[in-house]
């Protein structure tokens, strides 16, 4: 069979023609706990910024990964044990200065999971740890990761606004003071909260799982879990409105 000139020119194209930049994925991992909403973190072991503290990310592998969602769920799942429930891309930065090695460029992903999906497997590893968003002043962070944590904790501040995304950082079952706590603790204010509960119930956005817990009042609250299009759900009006 004769050659296209497309075949012909793939077989004798070299990529290393041009310059080609650094290119990592950074997910940034978060999780609710003890009533602070947390981020994962890791310490790295070699250079550059080495004994610094960087997001759980690295570089794409051209023989496992086929997308870059699959390098982001690949090196979660390194350092979690388990892959999270809610991965969404947030941003793509590049410039010549991020990295010392060379010019770069991460794409960047938010995700969200609950604490004790992994608490157990990230006990096991030394070089990995959850940070409170008010401890990240007091740790040397490596590269740029500072800024983008900041930036993903604004998206999903917003998300927090028009959405229950972030329920995804809860166990699987929860209840509605849990939810409004995440929410307030996101949007950094108070809620009122028959009004929150009122536009939660009107969405039908959970499942009553019939179960009961005994709520910081000490009396039985609702267990609840998401329903399987819940975290597409955006309500016409911000919850804090």
């Amino acid at each position: 069979m004769m050659q296209t000139d497309e075949q012909a020119f793939l077989q004798h194209y070299d990529k290393t023609a041009y310059d080609t930049p650094l290119v990592t994925v950074d997910p940034v991992l978060f999780t609710y706990h003890e009533g602070q909403l947390n981020v994962l973190l890791v310490q790295r072991s070699g250079h550059p910024d080495r004994q610094m503290w960087g997001l759980p990310g690295g570089f794409v592998d051209l023989q496992r990964d086929a997308t870059l969602e699959d390098t982001a769920l690949r090196k979660l799942r390194e350092k979690t044990g388990v892959e999270p429930p809610y991965l969404e891309q947030l941003h793509t930065f590049g410039n010549a200065t991020r990295d010392k090695r060379s010019w770069s460029v991460t794409v960047c992903y938010t995700a969200l999971i609950a604490h004790q999906e992994c608490a157990a497997h990230i006990a096991t590893v030394t070089d990995v740890r959850w940070v409170s968003m008010a401890q990240l002043a007091t740790l040397p962070l490596a590269f740029d990761h500072g800024m983008i944590i900041e930036h993903a904790r604004a998206r999903l501040r917003q998300k927090a606004l028009y959405s229950i995304v972030p329920a995804y950082a809860l166990p699987e079952k929860f209840t509605l003071p849990e939810l409004q706590q995440l929410h307030e603790a996101l949007l950094g204010k108070p809620l009122q909260k028959k009004s929150f509960r009122r536009r939660i119930e009107q969405a039908e956005l959970l499942i009553d799982t019939g179960e009961k817990r005994m709520d910081s009042g000490g009396r039985p609250a609702a267990l609840y879990r998401m329903g399987k299009e819940s975290g597409a759900y955006t309500f016409v009006r911000n919850l804090e409105a």
